[in-house]
Parts: C-alpha cells; structure tokens; sequence
C-alpha cells in the first residue's frame, strides 16, 4: 500500500515533535502480504477496507485496522481514502496497542472509526495532539489505559528545540545532547524517557523518519532526503523505511511524481523495444 502524501514541508519550523509516530492521508491502495515494525493503524475514511493476516487468510471487510509490529498481514483499501498511522511498538501507546492486538491484527468498528477519524488531521495527531490521540485508540481497542500526558522537563523542552534546530550530520550523540542541555548523560536518559514516554534513542529514529517521509513527499530526490535527514545515503534510509514501515521513500512520492516517473519509465523501455525489436520480415 502507498503511503498517502505526508502534508509537511522538512525545512518547516513546525516539523512535529511528537514522535514516535508516523501520519498521513490520502487515496489508499492494495497491498500484498507483508510485515513492519510499527504498530499500523488505518481507517477508512467513509467507507471500508478489506484485511487479512499472513497471505492465506479470508479477506475481511472493517472501517479500520490496527496491526500488531512484525505479524503479516496484507490490505486493500482501494477506492477509498484512508488515515494511516504508525507508532513506535517501544513507547508506552505502541506496548498498549501491541497487547490489545495479541500480537496480530485487530479490526475496528464504524463507531469505533468514527471516534478516531473525526475532526483530526496527520499534523495534528504528529503534533501535541499524538497524545490524547494514541489514548483514544488504546481505549477503542479495550487495551490497558495510557498514563495521562506527561509533564514536560524543561531541559527536555529544551533539548527538544536543540534537536529542532540541528541541521543534517549534527552530533546527535548522548554525549552530546547532554551537555547542551546541561545533565549528565544518565539523567538526561531518565528525565527524557519520563517526559515523553519513549527512550531516547528511538525516539531520534523516528523522527528521523518523519523528517525523510517529508522530505521525500515534497519531491526532492531520494539522495538529498537521506541527507536532510541524517541518514548515511538512500540506501540506509531504505531499509530503515522497509524495516520500520513496509514501504519503501520510493512509495512516499505523491501521484504527480509517480505518473511522471512512469511516463519516464514506458519512454524508456519503448526504446529499449524499438531498439532490439528485429526486421520485419517481408
């Protein structure tokens, strides 16, 4: 399945801060069997999809899906348009999710997709709102109730604008951080897991995603969007979309890219024909 268009800029002061997660919106698709790290949320707006776990199981119709990290599963949401999320499985509504799933998909009601989907936007759910959201979704599931938001560290707050500020190939190391911020290397671990729910680490790593998907989304080439967001080359954030995802920066182009890249594409391969079709016989 693509993942709709990611309606943020990477250059823009608002890039969100709440990470762990992932959102969009847009014309959904098909996909086939397939398996991601992140927790998957995805709602059909309006209408309904169909799901199935592995890639031999009955396709089931839902208004929505949340499927636990790593389990199979494969969707078809053509036709309709659909709000997708993925949330780190390590933060603390990843874990809620991942254990009211059992550890493989769990489908959503109409009433219970209304209640999700109403009145909210990808910004919004990546912004100060990813919270409350994320809780919203625990409850529809049944699952074990997500601490109320958290207050803030203000070293944290500060080190949040610090890693807002900090341009591609910044030192981003434990380190590092720390003495920006003013902690040792252990406090600023503590303090930041018990302000925003994720350690560290992976809460770095998905926003390095969201800045990637950003990047890819507003059409710049793949090699500058691995740079604009700290990854090594296109490759490594490849896999680390693959991993993390299932989808591939490739999939993150909106449609006006994709259609040209296909045109470029049948050009080329109807020369290729041309070239190496053989004489007609007469």
């Amino acid at each position: 399945m693509r993942l709709p268009t990611i309606p943020i800029h990477p250059d823009a002061p608002g890039l969100p801060l709440w990470p762990p997660l992932l959102a969009a919106r847009g014309p959904g698709g098909r996909s086939t069997a397939h398996a991601h790290h992140g927790v998957h949320v995805v709602l059909a707006l309006g209408g309904d999809l169909r799901v199935r776990a592995g890639d031999a199981g009955a396709w089931v119709r839902a208004a929505g899906i949340v499927t636990a990290p790593d389990a199979p599963h494969a969707i078809d949401a053509a036709g309709s348009e659909i709000l997708i999320v993925f949330v780190d499985p390590e933060s603390e509504a990843g874990r809620a999710m991942r254990g009211a799933t059992a550890g493989s998909l769990r489908t959503l009601g109409a009433a219970e997709r209304d209640a999700l989907a109403d009145g909210v936007t990808p910004m919004e759910i990546m912004g100060p709102g990813g919270a409350a959201w994320t809780s919203r979704v625990v409850e529809a599931l049944g699952g074990e109730r997500v601490r109320s938001p958290r207050a803030v560290h203000p070293r944290v707050r500060r080190l949040l604008r610090v890693l807002q500020a900090m341009p591609p190939g910044g030192d981003a190391s434990l380190e590092a951080l720390a003495r920006q911020v003013g902690l040792s290397p252990g406090r600023l671990m503590h303090v930041f897991t018990e302000s925003i729910g994720v350690p560290l680490r992976p809460y770095l790593a998905w926003l390095r995603l969201q800045r990637a998907a950003a990047a890819a989304v507003s059409g710049r080439p793949l090699g500058e969007a691995a740079h604009a967001a700290g990854f090594a080359d296109a490759a490594h954030m490849s896999r680390t979309f693959r991993r993390m995802l299932g989808v591939t920066p490739s999939e993150l182009r909106p449609a006006a890219h994709s259609r040209a890249a296909h045109a470029r594409g049948r050009s080329c391969a109807a020369s290729r024909q041309a070239r190496a079709k053989p004489p007609v016989r007469t």
